[in-house]
């Protein structure tokens, strides 16, 4: 259904640093730079992540309610993921990474981070029903 997120950076070489790592956790990305417009891509499967400055030259600010969503394989490469985020800059946000109970689907793990420039990011598995 989507294409692409691009984010907007104030510090392009912090965020290709902060999104490697979150990559890697994941295993790995294809990226590229497109040094016209100082920013980075990473492409896995049909979808890209592009984060560099703002096309329109203004400052970058995250957006209140936004949040990009990464799918993990499993709670602990989601736990991985948010590890390698909070050492490259990210901060943890919300409530801790884990397993919550969800109506429609059972369980789900998530984990939130915001990275070095504040924009919001999940991890999230869905795991089915959760064992009572």
């Amino acid at each position: 259904m989507f294409t692409h997120v691009h984010l907007g950076s104030s510090d392009v070489g912090r965020s290709k640093a902060f999104y490697d790592a979150l990559f890697d956790a994941l295993g790995g990305a294809r990226s590229w730079k497109d040094s016209e417009r100082n920013r980075w891509f990473w492409q896995r499967g049909e979808t890209f992540l592009v984060v560099g400055e703002p096309l329109d030259h203004e400052a970058p600010h995250p957006g209140n309610g936004v949040t990009i969503g990464f799918s993990v394989d499993s709670p602990e490469q989601g736990d991985a993921w948010h590890a390698a985020g909070i050492a490259n800059g990210g901060t943890s946000c919300e409530d801790p990474p884990g397993i919550r109970s969800h109506s429609a689907e059972g369980g789900i793990y998530l984990a939130y981070l915001r990275d070095p420039d504040g924009n919001k990011l999940c991890a999230l598995k869905f795991m089915g029903p959760l064992a009572v």
